[in-house]
C-alpha cells in the first residue's frame, strides 16, 4: 500500500508513539515512588526496586517474540491488543493492596508493553515515505522522550499530594486513545499474516535464564552472593541455559531471537552500544532519586523536580535530529552524545552532600543535551541496510537487549551502591578513633548543643553513613563516565552508509 499523508499521518505519529511514551513514563514516573511505595507495603528501598526490575524484565523476555508475534496475528492487530492489555494492567497495579500482587501485575504490565516498543517502530517506518523515515525516527523519539520530563514531576507530585495508585492510573486515557486511534487509521492496512510454529524450547531456555540472572541480580546482596546456595545455584542455571539458548537459536529453523542479525556489523555494533549505554545510563537514573530521597531528604516532588531537565532538551532537539542524520556521519553525533554522557557523570561524581537543589537540576538539564545525541542515531545505525521484513523483529531483538541492560543497569547499580557505601563506611570509621582531634572537636560542639553520650554518637554515625552513600554514589557515575567514552570508541567501528536500504543478502 502507499504511505500515509496528511492529518492521518500526524494522528498515527501521536498514536503509536504514545506506546513507548507510556512505556518511558511508567519507569521514571515510578523511580521516585519507590520510596513511598516501599514504605506503604513495609518493604524495604532495595526491594521496592522489583517494582521496576519486575516490569522491565518481563517486557525484555517478551520483546524478543514481537517478530514471531506479529507475523502470526499481525501488527497492527498486535500491537492494539497489547496497548489495550498494557492500560488494563496499569488499571490493575493501581489496585494492588499487597507488595507481591504489585510486583505480579506489575509482570503482567511489561509483558503487554514488550511487543508495543518495537511495533510503534515499524508501524511507523513501514506508512512513512522513504524520504521521511528519518523524520518518522525523531518525531517517534520525541515523544519518547518528553517520559523522563513528565515521568518524575507526575510521579513526585502524585505520589507527595495524591495515592501512588494514580502513577498507573494516568495511563488510561493514553492507553485509550492509541488503541482507538491505531484501529481507526490502520484497520485496513494490516500486515502478511503468516502460521509459523513458535519455538518453545527457545522460549522456555528464554524465560529460565534471564529470570534466574535477574533474581541473582536483585537477591545476591542481600543473601551474600556466592556464599549462598541459592545464589550459586541461580547462577549455574542461567549460565547453562543462556549458553544452550545461543546455541538453540542458531540452529532452529524459526528462532524466538534472528541472531543472524548480529552477522551485520552495524546492528552488532549499533546494539550492543545502545545496551550498554542503556546501562550506564538507567542505572544513574534509578540512583539519582533514590539517594536524594533516602539521604539528602527531598520530598518525591523535590526529587522529580531535580531530576526532570534530563528530557526538556531532547523534546527541542530530537525533530532537528532527523533533519541532520542525513547531513552528518551518525558516528560523529553519537560521539557527541557519548561525550555529553560522560562529562555529565564525572560531573556527577562530583558532588558532595552540600550540593544545591539547583546544581543537580543543571547537570541533567545538560545531559538531556546527549540522549538526542545517542538514542535516535543509534536506532538509525542498527536499522541501516535492514529489508521491511526484518524491521519487526531486528527491533524486537535489539530493544530486548536494551531494555534488559536498563534492568541489569538498576540491579548492578543498587547492588553496588550498596557495597560501596559499606566499604566507604568502614574506611571512615577505622580514622575516628576517640582520640581523633577532629571528632573531639565535634563531639565537644555537640554536648554545648546539648547532645551528650549516645545522643551524640547516633548524630557522628548518622553523619558518616550519609557520606559514606555520597561516596558510593559518586563511584556509580565515574564508572558511568568510563563506560560512555568506552561506547564513543566502539561506535566508530561501524560502517557507512546508515540510512540506504541494501540487499537484503548484503551483511553489513
Amino acid at each position: 500500500m502507499p504511505p500515509i499523508t496528511g492529518i492521518p499521518l500526524i494522528i498515527l505519529t501521536l498514536a503509536v508513539s504514545c506506546g513507548i511514551f507510556m512505556n518511558v513514563l511508567d519507569s521514571s514516573i515510578a523511580n521516585v515512588a519507590i520510596p513511598t511505595i516501599a514504605g506503604n507495603m513495609a518493604v524495604s528501598a532495595d526491594q521496592g526496586t522489583w517494582i521496576i526490575t519486575s516490569f522491565t524484565v518481563s517486557m525484555a523476555i517478551v520483546l524478543p517474540l514481537t517478530g514471531w508475534l506479529s507475523k502470526r496475528f499481525g501488527e497492527v492487530r498486535l500491537f492494539i491488543i497489547s496497548t489495550s492489555l498494557f492500560t488494563l494492567a496499569s488499571l490493575l497495579c493501581g489496585l494492588s493492596t499487597s507488595f507481591p500482587m504489585l510486583v505480579f501485575f506489575r509482570v503482567l504490565q511489561g509483558a503487554m508493553a514488550g511487543p508495543m516498543i518495537p511495533l510503534s517502530q515499524s508501524l511507523l517506518l513501514a506508512n512513512y515515505p522513504d524520504d521521511k523515515k528519518g523524520l518518522a525516527t525523531s518525531l517517534w523519539a520525541t515523544v519518547a522522550v518528553a517520559g523522563p520530563v513528565l515521568g518524575p514531576i507526575l510521579g513526585g507530585y502524585i505520589t507527595d499530594n495524591y495515592t501512588w495508585p494514580w502513577i498507573f492510573y494516568i495511563n488510561l486515557p493514553v492507553g485509550i486513545f492509541a488503541s482507538y486511534a491505531t484501529w481507526l487509521i490502520l484497520r485496513e492496512r494490516e500486515t502478511k499474516i503468516s502460521r509459523s510454529p513458535i519455538d518453545f524450547i527457545g522460549l522456555l531456555l528464554l524465560t529460565i535464564g534471564v529470570g534466574c540472572l535477574q533474581v541473582l541480580l536483585d537477591k545476591g546482596k542481600d543473601l551474600d552472593w556466592f556464599n549462598s546456595t541459592f545464589i550459586t545455584t541461580l547462577a549455574v542455571i542461567s549460565t547453562i541455559t543462556l549458553s544452550f539458548l545461543i546455541v538453540w537459536e542458531l540452529t532452529e529453523k524459526h528462532p524466538i531471537m534472528d541472531l543472524a542479525l548480529f552477522k551485520r556489523r552495524n546492528f552488532a555494533i549499533g546494539t550492543t552500544a545502545i545496551s550498554l549505554g542503556y546501562l550506564a545510563y538507567f542505572g544513574s537514573v534509578v540512583i539519582l532519586p533514590l539517594w536524594l530521597q533516602t539521604q539528602m531528604n527531598y520530598t518525591a516532588t523535590w526529587a522529580g523536580l531535580v531530576t526532570a531537565p534530563l528530557g526538556i532538551i531532547p523534546i527541542v532537539l530530537s525533530p532537528w535530529m532527523g533533519l541532520i542524520m542525513n547531513r552528518v556521519d551518525l558516528r560523529i553525533i553519537i560521539s557527541i552524545g557519548f561525550i555529553v554522557f560522560a562529562t555529565c557523570s564525572f560531573w556527577l561524581s562530583g558532588f558532595n552532600t552540600a550540593i544545591a537543589p539547583e546544581n543537580v537540576a543543571l547537570v541533567r538539564f545538560v545531559q538531556g543535551l546527549g540522549a538526542p545525541f545517542f538514542f535516535i542515531p543509534l536506532i538509525a545505525i542498527l536499522m541501516s541496510g535492514l529489508p521491511n521484513h526484518d524491521l519487526a523483529s531486528a527491533a524486537g531483538l535489539s530493544n530486548f537487549l536494551r531494555i534488559l541492560g536498563g534492568s541489569f543497569g538498576t540491579s548492578i547499580s543498587v547492588t553496588l551502591w550498596a557495597h560501596r557505601e559499606s566499604v566507604h563506611q568502614s574506611t571512615l570509621v577505622e580514622n575516628l578513633m576517640t582520640y581523633n582531634p577532629k571528632l573531639v572537636l565535634v563531639t565537644e560542639r555537640l554536648q554545648q548543643l546539648g547532645l551528650a553520650g549516645k545522643p551524640n554518637y547516633a548524630v557522628v554515625n548518622n553523619v558518616i553513613i550519609k557520606q559514606a552513600y555520597m561516596l558510593a554514589t559518586n563511584d556509580i557515575f565515574w564508572l558511568s563516565g568510563f563506560l560512555f567514552l568506552g561506547l564513543m570508541i566502539l561506535i566508530w567501528f561501524s560502517k557507512p552508509p546508515f540510512l540506504t536500504t541494501r540487499s537484503p543478502n548484503m551483511e553489513g
